[in-house]
């Protein structure tokens, strides 16, 4: 049975399957709990509020009796780092340049699942990043990778670049052995992190991580983190990238996950004209629509203040008067690292009288050049 399940997986598109009891992962509730207290899920409320059925999965499921793992490859063709150097460009997370994976997997998972339950005459029941599982922590229990020091699941067959599914099932299926970490002493993907998002080996700080502060994060970014994001817009992929094990990775055969050529480096100049409409065109069916025109273009807008280019600078001023004033923050602090005091002192004694967000007034403060007092 598990055998013919396992070439089904395979011919339907994954490339890993593997195979966890629900109970494999018992130090995974103390270690969930240690990371919620340190407050290290930023705002991702929901996983504090779903920490009971996230850290034992028979308690999302009592029913539960095996737990398949599947993996599918995205590995890039090229050098996922390459955009970080065009520096009038935005650079989006290699998982990002294709069809949102969520939509693309979730049809595998239901077909495979299909065939499990027909097979097995069990009950299933799919997830992809949907419900609270922690497909990490079990991926390293059925033996399909091990866990970095940066928290990801690294793969000895596809380096870094795997996309996890799980089904539940009520089907007694033969375990698969548990992979060991193979980390080292190397700490490759903890010194290259632009925002120094690891506090510890094996501990991620989501406050710190410009994947959740360019994706998840709603607010206005912290001004200390700014500099370090640089011009990636979408996600960061470098502790991925670093990692030594990526020499055995193998570039995603899947068509539907094949990297988009135009989304490798998107010019800032043109992303800054984006209005709702034009934004949810551009990005249709890809992973960037989840943010929205308002928080995108923030992102944006922190690339073009760290440029360093002073012919995007019309860019930022034009979106001093946009209506989101979560844009109208990031393109005063953008106009303040690319043009010299006077201009920016122009431009904001026009709008600083009538501004009524707290956040942007802050943000001109900051900007606007101090008065020397005359003796």
């Amino acid at each position: 049975m598990k055998r013919a399940f396992v070439e089904r997986a395979r011919q339907i598109g994954f490339d890993t399957v593997r195979i966890a009891a629900p109970d494999s992962i018992p130090l995974a509730p103390e270690r969930l709990q240690a990371w919620l207290a340190a407050g290290h899920h930023a705002s991702m409320d929901w996983m504090a509020e779903t920490a009971d059925r996230r850290a034992d999965p028979r308690a999302l499921w009592p029913e539960v009796r095996s737990i398949v793992l599947l993996g599918v490859n995205y590995g890039p063709s090229g050098d996922p780092l390459a955009a970080l150097s065009k520096k009038d460009h935005g650079s989006i997370s290699i998982y990002a340049r294709n069809r949102d994976y969520h939509d693309v997997i979730k049809g595998k998972l239901k077909e495979i699942a299909g065939f499990l339950a027909a097979r097995a005459s069990s009950d299933v029941k799919v997830f992809v990043d949907t419900a609270p599982v922690m497909e990490k922590p079990l991926a390293e229990a059925a033996g399909l990778g091990f866990q970095g020091k940066h928290t990801v699941i690294v793969s000895r067959e596809f380096g870094n670049w795997l996309f996890l599914g799980a089904i539940f099932t009520t089907a007694e299926l033969p375990t698969d052995e548990p992979e060991r970490n193979h980390c080292g002493s190397c700490r490759r993907c903890l010194d290259v992190c632009p925002t120094d998002a690891f506090p510890a080996p094996f501990q991620l700080d989501a406050r710190r991580c410009i994947s959740y502060l360019t994706i998840e994060h709603r607010d206005h970014i912290p001004e200390d983190l700014r500099p370090g994001i640089g011009n990636r817009i979408f996600g960061c992929d470098d502790c991925l990238a670093v990692c030594p094990w990526n020499k055995f990775a193998q570039v995603g055969r899947e068509a539907k996950l094949m990297q988009r050529d135009d989304l490798a480096a998107l010019p800032l100049a043109e992303l800054a004209r984006l209005d709702d409409p034009a934004f949810r065109t551009r990005f249709s069916g890809t992973p960037m629509k989840r943010t929205g025109r308002d928080r995108f273009i923030r992102n944006v807008l922190i690339a073009i203040g760290n440029s360093g280019d002073a012919a995007l600078a019309d860019e930022a001023v034009r979106l001093l008067d946009d209506a989101s004033p979560l844009v109208r923050a990031m393109a005063v602090w953008a106009v303040g690292r690319l043009l010299p005091g006077g201009a920016v002192a122009s431009l904001g004694a026009r709008r600083l009288e009538r501004e009524d967000d707290a956040a942007v007034r802050a943000e001109w403060s900051r900007a606007l050049p101090v008065k020397k007092e005359v003796a």
